[in-house]
């Protein structure tokens, strides 16, 4: 089975920062998009979208053709469209898979599905991350070694306000003490949703070849198992912020 990835950035610093774009200088969903395709080859049919689009590039086309959606935002969560992030939330609670990445914790669409404010306590000091296996039978840590390395990343840590996670994959550390919980994995109406932390614009974490992994892997156990249905009639309530 092909399962069909919609890549989506907001695509705000790679235009604007020299350093950002000479890392991606595909960008950063181009970037995650290679990675998904050089990992599950002809398993994987990827497109991209960013926010500059019409629409942000997902049209309930795009979306009808979606099995899994990745979500990767920063600074620019507010200027996307409720009627968008309604138009996801719908299509999530049918059964469309969800990854939602680093800084996207704090996305419309995350926030809508958690139910929470999905805030952290957070850091930049360029330290050295270790991403533990806490669930080593969970398809999603399949191949990833323990614990993942990074040698330099931005610090996450606790007090992390989500729900509790129904699966608990990974749990980071750091060099400067910070514990995170940083694959965490949820189930809203008929569709799965993983949160995966690894993932600033400042630093190469979409070309580790353990990273990519780990998507790839998120990718297959997010994917509708039988399809997209529609969600629930109460599930078409408007989002207000």
């Amino acid at each position: 089975m092909t399962v069909n990835v919609t890549v989506w950035s907001e695509n705000y610093h790679e235009p604007r920062e020299e350093e950002v774009r000479r890392r991606y200088p595909e960008g950063i969903h181009g970037a995650i998009a290679a990675g998904l395709a050089e990992v599950l080859g002809e398993g994987v049919r990827v497109r991209t979208a960013v926010l500059e689009e019409p629409e942000h590039g997902l049209t309930d086309q795009v979306l009808t053709q979606t099995d899994v959606l990745t979500w990767w935002g920063h600074m620019a969560h507010d200027e996307v469209d409720d009627k968008v992030v309604d138009r996801v939330r719908r299509r999530v609670l049918g059964g469309m898979g969800l990854l939602v990445l680093h800084s996207g914790h704090y996305s419309k669409i995350f926030r809508s599905l958690m139910g929470s404010t999905c805030t952290l306590n957070w850091r930049d000091a360029g330290e050295r991350e270790l991403v533990w296996t806490v669930s080593p039978g969970h398809p999603i840590a399949h191949g990833i070694p323990r614990p993942l390395v990074l040698d330099r990343h931005e610090t996450y840590g606790e007090p992390f306000d989500i729900p509790e996670p129904d699966e608990l994959v990974f749990i980071s550390s750091f060099s400067g003490g910070e514990v995170f919980r940083s694959g965490c994995c949820y189930r809203r109406g008929l569709g799965r949703i993983f949160y995966f932390a690894p993932g600033d614009q400042e630093y190469p974490v979409y070309h580790h070849p353990d990273v990519r992994r780990v998507l790839a892997n998120a990718v297959l156990w997010a994917a509708p198992e039988h399809g997209v249905a529609e969600p629930p009639q109460n599930a078409h309530t408007p989002i207000r912020w």
